[in-house]
């Protein structure tokens, strides 16, 4: 009854948060210089008609209201720019498809491989495989999307010749979603490692071990367990991330996702893009944070939600 309470309370405060960024999003959308069809080439006279068409004439307020009660009704409206005429909450659909597919291969990957790591290194502490995997996670975390795309791009692709350099083509999806989970991987890995380290010199855990607790069952039960609680914090912000796709990962391997649209929209000052971009990456942040926050309770029981 406790965690129903705790859960009707959370969707309370995420839809008034909602509510708050899409009111502090479309008014500083509208302090941004220019208009859509800036860029058009068209003549003073075809740009006034344009605006009038869309609206973007009328007073701020005006414009905000229209889009909140059209928002109510499940309509974002339609794109100005980047795929004129068409509706912004099927363009999210179509691209949140494809960048959901690379998402979940890279945080599946980063999961099990980050986790993986982080275990080996913390369970072998100053060892020579703790130091080749601090040395990588080191690298992985400090390296740029953009310079670990290119880099693999040139070995795999040109180098090697091993894997096609566009998206559209039989294993190329193998490169974005590396580039994807490097960051990821090599973060949880370090997270892993330092929580193990803690967890490890628990009381607790030595007092399992005195009742004649394999190590198997006190570090893989019980310590893990405990340890993955930083790691599920940490999964919130990077499921919502990775899901909505890299900038970096889908312009470098020229993939078709949601990630594109996060920053050309912005550039190409598409109004209703932007706020349907930014309503959908916030609502999936404020879900992902919904979801761990009950995974805590999951993981360890001792933990109330209040």
């Amino acid at each position: 009854m406790q965690t129903l309470h705790y859960i009707i309370k959370r969707i309370i405060l995420a839809a008034v948060s909602l509510f708050i960024i899409i009111t502090l999003t479309f008014f500083l959308m509208n302090l941004m210089p220019g208009d859509p069809f800036m860029s058009e080439k068209a003549s003073e006279e075809n740009r006034a008609i344009l605006i009038a068409k869309y609206g973007l004439d009328q007073p701020v307020y005006i414009q905000y209201g229209r889009y909140l009660k059209s928002l109510l009704h499940g309509d974002m409206g339609t794109s100005y720019v980047l795929q004129k005429g068409r509706q912004v909450t099927t363009i999210i659909s179509d691209s949140f498809k494809v960048s959901m597919r690379l998402g979940l291969k890279a945080l599946a990957a980063a999961l099990i491989i980050g986790v993986t790591f982080g275990c080996v290194a913390g369970l072998h502490k100053d060892s020579l495989l703790d130091n080749v995997i601090r040395v990588i996670t080191s690298v992985g975390i400090s390296m740029p999307g953009y310079v670990i795309a290119s880099l693999i791009m040139i070995v795999f692709a040109v180098c090697l010749d091993w894997l096609p350099v566009t998206y559209n083509k039989p294993g190329g999806s193998i490169m974005p979603v590396i580039t994807l989970a490097m960051y990821p991987t090599s973060y949880m890995a370090r997270l892993t490692r330092a929580s193990i380290l803690e967890v490890m010199n628990q009381d607790y855990l030595l007092t399992e071990r005195a009742k004649g607790m394999s190590e198997f069952v006190v570090v893989f039960v019980h310590a893990l367990k405990n340890s993955l609680i930083p790691v599920i914090t940490y999964l919130a912000p990077l499921t919502a991330t990775i899901l909505t796709g890299g900038f970096v990962a889908e312009s470098v391997f020229n993939v078709p996702g949601l990630g594109r649209y996060m920053v050309s929209s912005i550039s190409m000052r598409d109004y209703t893009m932007i706020m349907g971009v930014t309503i959908f990456y916030s609502a999936l942040i404020i879900l992902m944070n919904l979801v761990c926050d009950i995974l805590y309770k999951v993981v360890d029981t001792r933990i109330t939600l209040e």
